[in-house]
């Protein structure tokens, strides 16, 4: 079981990579662990969870609110948790999301860890320690920046994940190939998706990379002051679309990445966006939508990358170079 120990600012962070479930005993002890999943996932793989307190929560992102915080509170009080319990999420980014944020704040922190079960938790939601819960419409809204101790990669998990989830997670895997890895923008381009699902080798390479790129940024800027901003590429018009519109996460941003290609031609003369809706297109995920500008604006000028009477908007400068632009939103309504 290769383990890789990343170092971040308060907490050295064990990556278990290409490693199996039963190895969970041997990081945590049992019978002072709880699991928190979901319904679909305890539905899937019921057999893996016997012999564990399990917390079963219900799927889908409108449960990411504050009202399941208070139940899972609940029934950890009613499964005697104290401060040598660990939390541990199984799940996509809505379950890892509600198992750190209340690891972080129940009797003023538990330890924690992930095992997630999407694509989308494997190279993105369940690495750099972001966990939070939605506000109404802003997702995000309130939430913590505390790493978990450990991750746990079990690909077997993905066989039962519908493609829909497979195009979600694999938006993500774009937009760090936009940002900062051009040479993965090509290996994208020269397989599909069926390629990957049917390749593990080749499947867990790709996610390593992916995971690996995640963390190097989130070493260097922690605590999103600079650099780990370049992760939002597309999440800024796709977190309102998400929201408002009841789209898949992927979905969002990959409409979100598409219209930031946009913004990027008239502001910073990027002249790649055929590449991009390609590859985009290639993957099955979507590259536009009708909307209501207005009400899209209303969620946009409450969004948290907020300063004042602009937004920090991540621009592409070429395939694999993004940069961060302060937009006024007299400019943005404009270009919208």
């Amino acid at each position: 079981m290769p383990v890789k120990k990343i170092n971040f600012s308060k907490r050295i962070v064990d990556f278990h990579f290409d490693s199996s479930f039963n190895d969970l005993k041997k990081i945590v002890v049992p019978q002072q662990s709880i699991i928190i999943t979901d319904e679909n996932i305890f539905a899937a793989h019921s057999k893996k969870f016997k012999g564990w307190d399990t917390i079963v929560l219900k799927s889908g992102e409108e449960y990411k609110v504050q009202a399941t915080v208070d139940a899972v509170v609940d029934q950890l009080i009613q499964l005697n948790a104290d401060r040598q319990t660990t939390l541990i999420g199984i799940g996509g980014g809505m379950v890892t999301d509600i198992t750190g944020y209340v690891a972080s704040v129940f009797l003023r922190g538990l330890p924690f860890g992930f095992i997630p079960t999407s694509v989308l938790g494997m190279v993105d939601a369940g690495i750099g320690g972001k966990n939070g819960i939605d506000v109404g419409l802003y997702k995000n809204m309130v939430g913590t920046i505390n790493q978990p101790h450990f991750l746990l990669y079990d690909v077997s998990f993905l066989k039962t994940l519908p493609v829909i989830e497979w195009r979600n997670g694999f938006a993500e895997i774009i937009k760090h190939a936009c940002i900062k890895d051009e040479a993965m923008f090509k290996v994208l381009k020269e397989n599909s998706l069926k390629n990957f699902q049917k390749n593990k080798p080749l499947l867990q390479k790709l996610i390593q990379r992916n995971a690996f790129l995640k963390i190097k940024v989130v070493q260097g800027d922690e605590f999103e002051k600079g650099e780990r901003k370049l992760l939002n590429f597309g999440h800024t018009l796709g977190h309102a679309l998400e929201k408002k519109y009841n789209l898949m996460h992927g979905e969002a941003v990959a409409i979100g990445m598409a219209m930031a290609a946009g913004l990027s031609e008239k502001i910073v003369s990027f002249k790649q966006t055929s590449r991009l809706l390609s590859l985009l297109e290639k993957y099955e995920l979507p590259t536009s939508a009708d909307y209501s500008k207005k009400k899209i604006f209303e969620i946009l000028i409450s969004d948290k990358k907020r300063d004042g009477n602009s937004i920090n908007f991540i621009l592409l400068e070429k395939i694999g170079k993004a940069a961060i632009r302060k937009i006024s939103f007299d400019q943005l309504y404009k270009l919208l």
